[in-house]
């Protein structure tokens, strides 16, 4: 039986376009799944924001990113792609978490090569096109000596410049460069925030060399989507109904049900466990459970 790795390799290898549907706790990876998505992104900011409330500027860590994926990917049988960050800040961190994200079932992640702290106020920049192809190495080193496959995408951050908030300078000639480097270090896929309109130059730069991925839209020629955002709806919900009851003592807008409630928890599952129990043990049981 093939495992999370392989299973997201076939979908990329099959050449078809697919979106990954956006994830950030176990329960929305069951949603994603349940509503028939073939794969599943779990994006850094939304996990660090949603599970811990924190930046994602490089103060979230590896070994939280990977508690959290390791949680969601363990409750769906489609394969996840984790936001890896950079993989920490050496080659033996880069095999080391790799290793990490492989033992708890996680198909494949992206890294990324701007220097921390990333996504901050520090004017950084992006690691030699060397240090990141090191990176990318000790990566697919760990995932051979694991036996088992993982997908290994590249994040250049060239493209999402200081005026954006970013690392890179803006260059499409040295993005493209970086993204032939990465993918001669092992790269399986190549992704370049932040928005859409570089893509269609990146998608005739490497032709059929190497899938481009996007994260947030669908783009011609591209291998497949990341999405993510979901967390923001989530709270942005929640704050709502919190001041709704906070104001009028009661939440106008919440749901407190919906019919696909108990099936996305295995509800019916434990019921049915239950209930074999109170039989064989002469113990009494009721038709209906606890809401």
């Amino acid at each position: 039986m093939p495992n999370k790795g392989a299973k997201l390799r076939a979908l990329i290898d099959k050449g078809e376009h697919f979106v990954c549907g956006d994830t950030y706790s176990a329960i929305t990876g069951r949603i994603v799944e349940y509503v028939g998505f073939p794969a599943a992104y779990l994006g850094g900011h939304a996990c660090s924001a949603f599970h811990y409330a924190v930046p994602d500027n490089g103060v979230y860590s590896q070994v939280e990113q990977i508690e959290q994926a390791s949680r969601i990917a363990n409750v769906m049988q489609i394969p996840l792609i984790a936001d890896a960050d950079t993989l920490g800040e050496t080659v033996a961190d880069a095999y080391h978490f790799t290793r990490r994200y492989i033992q708890q079932g996680i198909a494949g992640f992206h890294v990324e090569d701007e220097r921390n702290p990333k996504h901050s106020k520090h004017v950084n920049g992006l690691w030699s096109i060397e240090d990141q192809q090191a990176r990318i190495d000790a990566a697919r080193r760990a995932q051979r000596d694991s036996g088992q496959d993982f997908v290994i995408i590249a994040r250049c951050d060239e493209l999402y410049s200081n005026e954006m908030g970013g690392g890179g300078t803006g260059s499409m000639e040295e993005a493209i460069k970086r993204g032939h480097a990465y993918a001669e270090a092992g790269a399986d896929a190549l992704f370049y925030p932040p928005g859409r309109d570089h893509v269609p130059g990146l998608v005739k730069a490497f032709g059929s060399k190497i899938p481009v991925a996007t994260m947030g839209f669908s783009a011609p020629g591209t291998g497949f989507n990341m999405m993510t955002g979901g967390w923001v709806t989530a709270a942005a919900n929640h704050l709502k109904m919190a001041r709704e009851i906070m104001e009028t003592g009661q939440a106008a807008s919440a749901n407190f049900n919906f019919p696909e409630k108990y099936e996305l928890i295995d509800h019916p599952l434990y019921d049915g466990l239950i209930s074999e129990w109170a039989d064989k043990t002469g113990r009494k049981s009721r038709p209906n459970h606890a809401p």
